[in-house]
């Protein structure tokens, strides 16, 4: 399973770990990702998303139902 927002698509980073003395190590940005069920009225079911927490402000923002149609416009499964 990839560590991918399902509405919003971030993806984890990939950059360097700088120390004091300069030394670069490569680490790894990820993003804060839940798993998170919303019921969808007009389907009359449940679906589970894997969304970042700024995802879960979108949807309470703009609702769950046009979240779903700009996910499905882009080809996701919902």
């Amino acid at each position: 399973m990839s560590r991918t927002c399902k509405l919003t698509g971030k993806r984890p980073l990939v950059g360097n770990s700088v120390s004091h003395s300069n030394i670069k190590t490569k680490r790894v940005q990820r993003p804060n990702l839940k798993r998170k069920r919303y019921f969808i009225p007009s389907e009359n079911r449940w679906v589970e998303l894997r969304i970042t927490t700024g995802a879960m402000r979108t949807i309470d923002r703009i609702g769950i139902e046009r979240a779903v149609a700009e996910m499905r416009a882009r080809g996701e499964h919902v």
